[in-house]
């Protein structure tokens, strides 16, 4: 199934999974999924608008989720109800597993915003990371996600962020 096809999409439950704790799960139509990498389509699954400053995500926005079996972040595409491209918001977690019809993703603290033109490339959370202790307990995926949040975030300043997402 791709993400232009015309079959309706099979529900999945993503469950997003931070220190040890399920911290939301929400249903999903899966787009595609080719082994390696997944794509999933929902409404905005918060319970208010989460105002950030340089977006709002509110009822009626739409997500396009991409999530990789083998790489170390996910990239959702943010659009409003009428279809206008808010911008990217990418998450810095462990691969994703789809066991049937659950995506379980582990969000390891890290984040990067690229608006809709690609002139606001922002790293977010760091601090976060930097607390939560990660690069104690397991020096490998600390280093891991810090590698992913600095090939993303070359990606979305130059001009291979797009392809990510074909």
């Amino acid at each position: 199934m791709s993400v232009n096809s015309a079959e309706p999409p099979i529900e999945v439950d993503v469950i997003l999974v931070k220190a040890g704790r399920t911290k939301i799960r929400y249903p999903a139509g899966l787009l595609h999924d080719d082994g390696t990498r997944l794509a999933v389509r929902a409404p905005w699954a918060g319970d208010a608008v989460r105002d950030f400053g340089f977006v709002r995500f509110e009822a009626g926005d739409v997500f396009t989720e991409y999530y990789w079996r083998d790489r170390w972040y996910s990239v959702k595409e943010v659009r409003t109800a009428a279809g206008v491209l808010k911008g990217w918001y990418c998450d810095i977690t462990r691969p994703a597993v789809r066991t049937g019809t659950e995506l379980v993703v582990e969000d390891l603290d890290l984040d990067l915003w690229r608006s809709a033109d690609g002139a606001d490339v922002r790293r977010l959370d760091e601090d976060e990371f930097a607390e939560s202790g990660l690069a104690d307990r397991d020096p490998d995926a600390a280093a891991a996600a810090v590698a992913a949040l600095e090939e993303l975030e070359r990606l979305a300043r130059g001009d291979g962020f797009t392809g990510l997402l074909e």
